[in-house]
């Protein structure tokens, strides 16, 4: 509820929160489930914000569908075609993250896959691809945004908290997402990173977020854009 009445007070429109997880480690925290779904319904009802969450199966679609306002995809699941053919059979819009090493035209493709089945409404989400630079959680790769553009009429959002894994590179790649056209920028928030029990090396504290929120703002006045 902190973290909603934050991201409200800042300006964000959407609250995401990982109801279902999936992680690496069959032994990380893998989300609260059903009632982490309940958490987020009373924080929408609370501050007004619509609820985006990941959905991890096709056994799940219609739970989660039931609560989310916004269906995620995840990196790891952006070619789980059974998935994406479930979810184009929801009328619900659906945030599709890229893989970790998809290409462009495999990312449009998986995106395909949801419209087939008649769900137009997809946004897509750059979060980063996996390369060889370990300075990074993952390489943020901003040019696909304007390639992106130029390729589909689809929105393309920005995630600077996976697509770099560090608290201290979120700001500067969220500035970088504005200038470069991103359509959205989405980021992580909590009130003690360091109690997290997920990702909280690249979660930002709330007043970090109220700054970044204000920043994002003159960067796109700076280049006639309204954000």
């Amino acid at each position: 509820m902190a973290c909603a009445e934050a991201a409200k007070r800042a300006g964000a429109t959407f609250l995401r929160g990982g109801a279902f997880k999936p992680r690496t480690s069959p032994y990380d925290f893998q989300g609260l489930k059903a009632d982490g779904l309940k958490l987020l319904a009373a924080a929408r009802a609370a501050t007004g914000l619509k609820v985006v969450t990941e959905v991890l199966s096709t056994e799940t679609v219609d739970l989660v569908a039931e609560y989310a306002d916004l269906l995620q995809v995840g990196a790891r699941n952006m070619q789980n075609f059974a998935l994406l053919e479930a979810l184009g059979e929801q009328r619900k819009p659906v945030l599709l993250k890229r893989g970790l090493s998809a290409t462009l035209k495999e990312w449009l493709m998986a995106a395909e896959y949801i419209a087939a089945r008649g769900n137009y409404n997809i946004i897509l989400c750059e979060r980063g691809i996996r390369t060889y630079e370990t300075a990074t959680r993952n390489t943020l790769d901003l040019a696909a945004v304007p390639v992106l553009h130029t390729m589909t009429h689809l929105p393309v959002v920005v995630d600077p908290s996976h697509g770099t894994g560090r608290r201290d590179t979120v700001l500067p790649m969220a500035r970088a997402g504005v200038a470069c056209g991103a359509d959205g920028i989405i980021v992580e928030i909590h009130p003690q990173p360091e109690k997290a029990l997920s990702d909280g090396p690249q979660s930002l504290t709330l007043p970090m977020f109220e700054s970044l929120a204000e920043e994002l703002k003159r960067v796109a006045v700076a280049i006639g854009r309204k954000f």
